[in-house]
């Protein structure tokens, strides 16, 4: 396949607000030894692109600071994690026949060679990403999804959405028959969290705002719980028992208010902070009741195996709320950033927006 020498890009030049989102013309990467070079059909957006540009995770030793996903970044980098498109060469050690497949990029940077292994490292923070033409990427991250019903735009969706989700999932240990209360179930990962743990067959019980609740209940969710009254008094209702698993990405007053209506030995996952990083609760409700708080970021390389299967089967169908190119970087972010849609937004650097539609719309 022949490779153009330079392409367009999106990267930032420092920590802010969309201004720092510059849309320029590079190199295109030559893929090294071990990995391979994708042609880049279509790139989602993640709430780690805001943070990343906005330098809002924060240090172990300042949480004050100025940081990418996981540290200071180098810049100027080309943001993006979640990349589904088209190998187009190789680097030396890397079989040819992967040129011409359609693949799935495992964004995370890991600890070690393990199946179990943590991520450390996001492409599109620590190194760059797939707001541009094309992305270089590990041979051992790059996930064949030829055969996929799937569409470009529903396979960007899947990495850090789904790959959250399931790591959430696994992690939290969610067995079939049990209850399940998701939190901020109308964004990329909530919709991901009632699909998988319907799909896994628990009762799931899902908490979103007034607008949004028809598309949560539509994704899989046996009752939707409006975010504007009394949550907790609402949960208590629909689960009188307890709750088995919750799986957040609120945290905040959250936390306190729902760890007593967990049940004997409930687990308490958090993967997110919409609702504030700072959290107080009565620590007597896990050590009296067996309960357990597990932080999870993203997936191991197990949990992306796992979703690179679902991908395949079309077992997930992964919602897209609105199509932008990549020219539009700046106002796909700002769109994400008001959270009024219900599933994923995704860019399509070639310029091509979803059939039929207009670029936002």
């Amino acid at each position: 396949m022949g490779v153009s020498q330079s392409m367009r890009a999106v990267r930032i030049t420092g920590h802010g607000g969309p201004e720092v989102l510059e849309l320029t013309e590079v190199a295109v990467p030559a893929p090294r030894a071990g990995e391979v070079l994708v042609q880049v059909s279509a790139v989602a957006l993640n709430n780690t692109d805001l943070w990343t540009r906005e330098g809002a995770y924060g240090r172990p030793e300042d949480p004050k600071a100025l940081s990418g996903w996981r540290g200071p970044i180098d810049f100027p980098r080309i943001q993006g994690a979640d990349v589904a498109g088209r190998v187009v060469s190789v680097g030396t050690g890397v079989e040819a026949d992967l040129v011409g497949r359609r693949v799935v990029v495992d964004p995370a940077i890991y600890d070690s060679e393990g199946p179990n292994a943590h991520p450390v490292g996001l492409m599109g923070s620590e190194r760059d990403g797939g707001y541009a033409e094309y992305v270089t990427a590990p041979v051992e991250r790059v996930h064949d999804v030829t055969e996929s019903p799937l569409t470009d735009d529903q396979l960007a969706t899947l990495p850090t959405a789904y790959g959250t989700a399931l790591g959430m999932i696994e992690r939290g240990r969610l067995q079939k028959g049990e209850t399940a209360l998701v939190s901020g179930a109308s964004g990329g990962v909530g919709i991901a969290l009632v699909q998988i743990a319907r799909a896994r067959g628990a009762r799931v019980l899902a908490i979103s705002s007034g607008p949004k609740i028809d598309a949560v209940r539509e994704a899989g969710a046996h009752e939707v719980i409006d975010r504007s009254g009394d949550v907790a008094e609402h949960i208590r209702t629909a689960a009188p028992e307890g709750i088995d698993v919750v799986l957040d990405v609120v945290a905040g007053e959250l936390v306190g208010e729902g760890l007593p209506l967990l049940r004997e030995g409930g687990r308490w996952v958090i993967a997110g902070a919409l609702g504030g990083y700072g959290v107080t609760f009565d620590v007597r409700r896990l050590y009296l009741h067996n309960a357990q708080v597990i932080g999870s970021a993203m997936h191991t390389p197990t949990h992306f195996d796992l979703l690179m299967d679902l991908a395949r089967r079309a077992e997930v169908q992964p919602v897209i709320a609105a199509t932008f190119p990549l020219d539009q970087a700046a106002q796909a972010q700002e769109e994400l950033s008001r959270r009024e849609h219900v599933g994923k937004i995704v860019m399509r650097p070639g310029g091509r927006v979803a059939d039929g539609s207009t670029p936002g719309v």
